[in-house]
């Protein structure tokens, strides 16, 4: 696949809940659960979502201080030149139980609430429908950093 600009959307799992600097955010509480994180590549989805799932990175936006603890299990994409990213998270925000649980999260860029969502409920409908791949079963977190 070329690297075509796009919006995402990842299916993570934070397997236990967690207390996350989100850098100038501050410091949070996660609840152990599902959460559906919305971002647009409009400069290369291969590149955006290639480095979304290395483990040694520079941490730059709010998402790579939670994958620090969870598991990206399914990956969603459309390639469009448009910017449907507050569209598709508006969508996550209407699943039964999501919820924000960092406000301003991945969205300090547009007027949306966050575009963390956490589903109080697990796995959306349209996400239970997708199997995940071999490689996402085997994603283990990092271990949390000393401090």
């Amino acid at each position: 696949m070329p690297d075509e600009p796009g919006v995402y959307q990842l299916l993570l799992h934070l397997p236990k809940a967690a207390r996350v600097k989100v850098g100038k955010l501050g410091m949070f509480l996660f609840p152990a659960g599902y959460y559906v994180y919305t971002g647009s590549a409009l400069n290369g989805l291969e590149r955006r979502l290639s480095r979304h799932r290395r483990r040694q990175k520079t941490l730059h936006w709010h998402i790579d201080y939670l994958l620090r603890y969870a598991c990206i299990e399914d990956v969603t994409v459309r390639q469009t030149r448009r910017p449907l990213e507050c569209a598709l998270n508006r969508e996550a925000l209407e699943e039964p139980g999501a919820q924000v649980i960092v406000k301003s999260f991945g969205s300090s860029d547009c007027r949306c609430p966050a575009h963390l969502i956490y589903l109080a409920a697990g796995k959306s409908s349209r996400q239970r429908a997708v199997e995940t791949t071999a490689a996402s079963t085997q994603c283990r977190p990092s271990p949390p950093p000393n401090g």
